[in-house]
């Protein structure tokens, strides 16, 4: 059970990667990739106050809701009412 649940966690996170436009804008670079998250680590051990975790959450959290809200938009579509539709009955 465990072993599942850490499969679903690192699917998660490169998932995440991939939504931030990670593997695009490195082409895919894995040494980039990944010398931009131990550069990410590193800053974060360095951040007493822990601002810079509070901004990135922060940042984090706008980009969910903009993801949601362009998903909502992208899925609704209008379905017109039956008296608007043209039936196939109607003859001259």
């Amino acid at each position: 059970m465990k072993r599942r649940e850490r499969t679903r966690q690192l699917i998660e996170l490169g998932g995440l990667i991939a939504k931030a436009g990670i593997i695009e804008l490195t082409d895919d670079d894995r040494a980039a990739i990944f010398g931009l998250l131990v550069e990410a680590a590193a800053k974060l051990r360095t951040d007493d106050t822990g601002t810079q975790l509070t901004l990135w959450q922060r940042r984090g959290q706008r980009a969910f809701a903009d993801t949601q809200r362009l998903s909502n938009r992208r899925h609704r579509f209008h379905h017109p009412s039956p008296a608007h539709c043209p039936t196939s009955a109607a003859s001259p």
